[in-house]
């Protein structure tokens, strides 16, 4: 007889074993679906984040993520480009003003200011920093300007500053 009660105590413990595991498992398991169920909406909210920033050409009619995700690699490409075909202009523009700044016989200190032009990439288009001297062979403002707009360039805030005798103009455009 003291074996059949030593068994009924031994399938209590099992039982109650077993529902403390299961008891764990539902925790682990619901633990696992907030988790995973979290990670959603912080995708979701990524994705429409995203889908905020996207010119409406590069995600118009398409309604899958992956499609706003090959729109958005397709923008920062468009965007490479056109600013690697910027800093190919800057370059020829400072070709173009190395071989006549300064070097002419009667120019004053004013007109040998030398003409130099910086474009760097900003979180919404692009900065172009130009410094040039003041006189009649001088870089205008207005050909730049007219220069960013045949790029396709707004242009949203400009800065110009006189400094020893020329002319510092700092433009922030962004993307149209």
């Amino acid at each position: 007889m003291g074996g059949s009660s030593s068994r009924g105590r031994q399938r209590k413990l099992l039982s109650t074993e077993k529902r403390e595991n299961s008891n764990a498992d539902d925790k682990k398991k619901s633990m696992h679906r907030d988790i995973e169920r979290q990670r959603r909406q912080e995708m979701s909210t990524l994705y429409a984040s995203l889908r905020t920033l996207l010119p409406l050409e590069y995600i118009k009619g398409k309604r899958a993520i992956s499609d706003h995700m090959n729109g958005a690699v397709s923008y920062v490409k468009d965007l490479q480009k056109r600013i690697d075909g910027l800093n190919a202009k800057r370059d020829e523009l400072k070709k173009a003003s190395d071989n006549w700044s300064g070097f002419e016989q009667g120019m004053t200190s004013n007109e040998a200011f030398p003409s130099s032009a910086v474009v760097r990439q900003s979180l919404d288009g692009v900065e172009v920093v130009i410094s040039t001297s003041v006189g009649p062979k001088a870089l205008t403002l207005s050909r730049v300007l007219q220069l960013l707009l045949e790029e396709g360039l707004d242009v949203v805030n400009c800065i110009t500053t006189r400094i020893d005798g020329g002319l510092i103009h700092t433009i922030q455009t962004e993307v149209y």
